[in-house]
């Protein structure tokens, strides 16, 4: 056994090692960090985001409480809730079968599969 290479010493050179190793991944965490970290918000872009939710906010209440076209080619509108409930029991509520019926033809109108694509020729023809 070589007397310069004891156990102690060798385990406290692997100590040192994994702290350094230790060391060199958390200063890279931490460069990493400094370096990706966003710019913060300024005043400027603050007020433009509250723009945006004030604006999204007055659209969604707008879509939610008035009749509008989502696709007039089709037929397809968008109706408030209250008004849709009272369509509903008005339509359900005296007939369900002619109701249920009437449902199913509208989701297939709204709902056309595209026609088939082409069939590709034969190279041979």
């Amino acid at each position: 056994m070589n007397p310069e290479r004891t156990p102690g010493r060798t385990a406290i050179v692997y100590i040192f090692a994994i702290l350094g190793s230790f060391l060199i991944i958390g200063g890279m965490v931490w460069a990493m960090r400094a370096f990706t970290r966003p710019a913060p918000l300024g005043e400027a872009r603050a007020a433009e985001r509250a723009k945006a939710l004030a604006e999204l906010h007055a659209s969604e209440a707008e879509a939610l409480e008035h009749p509008g076209w989502v696709d007039p080619t089709k037929g397809i509108v968008r109706l408030p809730i209250s008004v849709a409930m009272d369509m509903v029991l008005r339509e359900w509520g005296q007939n369900p079968a002619a109701g249920r019926k009437d449902l199913i033809a509208r989701v297939e109108k709204a709902t056309v599969p595209p026609p088939k694509a082409p069939e590709k020729p034969s190279p041979f023809e």
